[in-house]
């Protein structure tokens, strides 16, 4: 079936009409080893920049913060809406293994945007942490290690238009849509209930878990029918979501569940 923007009942606005996704495919595989430049770049500024701050004070930022937050949770939003409706059309309408296995996600015209879209801003992205780095907040291993495994996994499924990237990417802008407008509250100096931090976090581990169902189901189907991918990307993918599985579910208990147990058994 061909899911067009007319078929579904949305109108395509102008730049995802406009957008030439078999440029930005060529651009992808001609430049993927830049992919390996930006991280360690990234990865040099952070740990440099921690050692810069180390003797200085702290930045507060919070106006840029707000800004920057706000920013990335609209782009989210709009990325999880029009990428939500192309992925619930063809689940509900073929089923999951269509969705899985679904490549036309990549060059579809209300998707096909929103798709480059998605892997690009996984560069500007890495900004998140120069607000950490600058306000000299606690930087966990989950922070940078999520934000350049995130980058080279994208672009390299991107470049090979693999099957599973319309589930990958919607439950990226999804969550992100939460954590970010979450993160512009708290920098705005709004009152967060506590439970709110707790569901976002939920909501990241069930993108894991997610994660690792739809490989699964690549694995299970990519010599069966049309489900192009390829063992590495499968392998890489898995021990990827398995990884952040383990690192949110270990930051979930050290953040929500170990904390006020401690603080019960000191009050018996």
């Amino acid at each position: 079936m061909n899911y067009t923007s007319e078929s579904l009942g949305f109108n395509q606005f102008d730049f995802e009409r406009r957008f030439d996704e078999r440029r930005a495919l060529e651009w992808m595989k001609e430049h993927c080893n830049k992919s390996f430049l930006v991280c360690a770049l990234y990865a040099l500024l952070v740990f440099a920049g921690q050692h810069f701050m180390r003797q200085r004070q702290k930045l507060e930022l919070r106006p840029l913060l707000v800004l920057w937050s706000l920013s990335l949770a609209l782009f989210s939003m709009l990325g999880a809406y029009r990428s939500g409706v192309y992925l619930f059309s063809v689940l509900s309408t073929e089923g999951f293994q269509r969705s899985v296995c679904d490549r036309s996600f990549y060059s579809a015209p209300l998707t096909k945007f929103w798709a480059y879209a998605f892997v690009v801003s996984k560069a500007p992205e890495l900004g998140d942490t120069a607000f950490i780095v600058l306000r000299k907040q606690r930087l966990i291993f989950l922070h940078w290690y999520h934000h350049i495994t995130v980058l080279l996994y994208s672009w390299f499924c991107y470049k090979d238009q693999v099957a599973g990237g319309g589930w990958f990417m919607t439950m990226n802008y999804l969550v992100h849509s939460l954590m970010y407008s979450y993160y512009a509250a708290r920098a705005a100096g709004l009152r967060v209930a506590r439970p709110i931090a707790m569901v976002i976090t939920g909501a990241q581990i069930g993108q894991m878990m997610m994660g690792l169902v739809v490989l699964f189901s690549v694995a299970c189907w990519m010599h069966e029918v049309r489900c192009p991918s390829h063992l590495d990307n499968v392998l890489w993918g898995s021990l990827m979501y398995l990884s952040y599985l383990l690192l949110f579910l270990y930051f979930f208990y050290n953040n929500y569940l170990r904390v006020p147990l401690e603080s019960r058994n000191k009050a018996e």
